[in-house]
């Protein structure tokens, strides 16, 4: 039997824990190499990738006023970094940025995931905003830094489109989503919002000359002591703009998820 964390014994000791964490990590951000982005700016020219997610997810299969909730927390959680600006050799940090939320409204409690189970805490669900951006950075030339995946699915997905394998979960202290910017050029993340979608794009004042895609490829399910896996591979091709021809195709990275939810397979 795994042993049990202090916070887990004394839950008490969570908000105590949390602030210590958050301390140590601010300052270890201000005494490591990294140039952290916090500019913001006017939107350049060109974009250089896009994508969009449903906000509100109906098979989630708990009460659906946490989803209305995470939609009013990813709306303030991206108004600290929407039109943030990254510089060449900026970093762009997740949890720096989203630090300052509380300036643009109170949080409220949505879907998070601990211990392996879903729990509706303050400010839960910014890590479907995490994800956009973790698909937008791998489908351009900015390098992922620091990612972790959340390892388990925990409902379907709205409409069984979503690609899997390219979720980054982030806990401020802990866990971070971080992109830097190893080019010439600037980029900029914007993000917006209709009833319905949240909106992602990288822009940039330097126009690219390949598009990047992202795929689920070797998917299968194997059941394992009783539990549902799904493995998939991670695969990422470029495309010249000018000829429309395929000119790399590479595989990321392999992933394992726990299925979560009842499913027929």
């Amino acid at each position: 039997m795994a042993r049990k964390r202090l916070t887990q014994l004394f839950p008490f000791l969570l908000p105590l824990r949390i602030w210590q964490r958050n301390l140590f990590e601010h300052i270890k951000m201000r005494l490591d190499e990294n140039r952290y982005a916090c500019r913001f700016g006017e939107t350049p020219e060109y974009e250089i990738c896009a994508a969009k997610t449903a906000v509100i997810n109906e098979n989630s299969g708990m009460d659906i006023i946490y989803q209305k909730n995470k939609a009013h927390n990813l709306k303030i959680t991206s108004k600290t970094m929407n039109r943030i600006i990254i510089y060449p050799g900026e970093t762009f940090s997740f949890s720096f940025l989203s630090k300052n939320s509380h300036r643009y409204g109170r949080m409220k409690d949505g879907l998070i995931l601990i211990d392996g189970k879903l729990t509706a805490r303050k400010g839960g669900g910014t890590c479907h905003l995490s994800n956009m951006l973790y698909l937008l950075f791998l489908m351009s030339p900015l390098t992922v830094t620091e990612r972790h995946g959340h390892g388990v699915k925990s409902f379907p997905d709205p409409d069984g489109s979503e690609l899997d394998g390219i979720d980054a979960t982030v806990s401020e202290g802990w866990l971070d989503l971080r992109a830097k910017n190893e080019t010439d050029g600037i980029y900029q993340i914007e993000i917006t919002f209709d009833d319905k979608y949240m909106y992602g794009r990288i822009l940039s004042d330097t126009e690219s000359d390949a598009e990047y895609a992202i795929l689920n490829e070797n998917v299968r399910y194997e059941r394992e002591n009783g539990e549902l896996y799904k493995y998939l591979s991670v695969v990422r091709t470029e495309t010249d703009k000018k000829s429309g021809r395929l000119t790399k195709k590479e595989r990321l990275y392999d992933e394992r998820l726990l299925i979560a939810y009842d499913t027929t397979l």
